[in-house]
């Protein structure tokens, strides 16, 4: 094989090394976007993957357990007397 041929197989086609997609957004979102990418110093492709990546990061049922996981073993699981009694209360009253 020639050294040409192992280096074309390796190389990305196109510019971007990912996928390309077109999309329609609301023009003030785009503008919203456009001043947000501006002034974080990143592109707008950089900046709409971040808000996906995040999105779906924060809807994936897995992640938002783990998420609240981390959260209660941070705040620690002490017992609070008065949310207690509350919830006691609130269950009392309620039909099963």
């Amino acid at each position: 094989m020639k050294r040409n041929d192992a280096l074309a197989r390796n190389w990305p086609r196109g510019y971007t090394l990912g996928m390309k997609t077109a999309i329609s957004i609301p023009n003030d979102l785009f503008d919203g976007a456009e001043r947000l990418a501006r002034r974080t110093r990143r592109s707008r492709s950089r900046l709409f993957t971040d808000a996906l990546r995040e999105y779906l990061a924060r809807h994936a049922p897995d992640k938002v357990t783990e998420s609240m996981d981390q959260a209660i073993m941070e705040v620690g699981e002490g017992k609070d007397e008065f949310v207690s009694s509350v919830a006691r209360r609130r269950l009392e009253r309620t039909e099963w």
